[in-house]
């Protein structure tokens, strides 16, 4: 039956009913791997990250840090032994050193981070671990040191207001017994300061798995961080 003349229906249906993979915003995978527990791992990330079992990576981001806007969120099973070592990198889109994007059009802005993460015994359904203020954070890029770098008619990275502090990434970070004892712990921020995209709302986030930067939103851009499942 056609619709009458002038009528239209839309139909909307939830990301996350939306197939097999929860929709375009959530991506499901599974990595194979010789453990004697399985955990089924959901992260989100503004802009994007990388895990590491250990020294090994999991899994990357399946949206690059290239891309603006890369809002989604990764759902992932993996084995492994007690305790689990897991490391990750988070970083914020960037154009470059600057910290800033969409240099040069009228919305030219510093983007802001952010994170949540738990995890489940995927035998049990238990959870096993989540995002908190005890994650151990390093701060590896920041940029602009002078946040009125933002409004620069002609930011360049390094000049000016437009300075940055950057560092490589620690040797041996990512070894269970590296000592992370100078490392910060991860702040918590609210829902409305981090505005988590989509990806976001298709996950059921357990209330103990928090929303975690560092201190500053804004001129954090990279992060690496540390956490234990016991």
């Amino acid at each position: 039956m056609k619709p009458a003349p002038g009528f239209y229906l839309f139909l909307f249906l939830p990301l996350a009913s939306c197939g097999p993979n929860m929709g375009s915003d959530i991506n499901i995978s599974t990595i194979p791997g010789a453990g004697s527990v399985t955990i089924r791992a959901e992260v989100w990330a503004d802009n994007w990250f990388a895990v590491y079992l250990g020294e090994e990576l999991l899994l990357e981001d399946s949206v690059p840090i290239t891309t603006e806007r890369s809002f989604n969120a990764e759902s992932f099973s993996f084995s492994a032994d007690y305790p689990v070592h897991l490391n990750f990198i988070f970083k914020d889109f960037k154009e470059n050193d600057s910290g800033l994007e969409y240099i040069g059009a009228r919305n030219q802005q510093m983007g802001d981070g952010g994170f949540i993460a738990q995890f489940f015994d995927e035998s049990t359904g238990e959870l096993v671990g989540q995002s908190s203020p005890d994650w151990q954070c390093l701060v590896i890029h920041e940029a602009p040191l002078d946040k009125s770098c933002e409004s620069s008619s002609d930011p360049v990275a390094g000049q000016g207001a437009c300075q940055f502090r950057a560092m490589e990434e620690p040797s041996g970070w990512k070894s269970p017994g590296f000592d992370d004892s100078a490392w910060n712990n991860a702040i918590e921020h609210s829902a409305s300061a981090i505005d988590p995209k989509v990806g976001y709302d298709g996950i059921d986030w357990h209330r103990d798995a928090k929303l975690l930067w560092s201190e500053d939103l804004e001129t954090d851009n990279t992060l690496l961080c540390r956490t234990r499942i016991n």
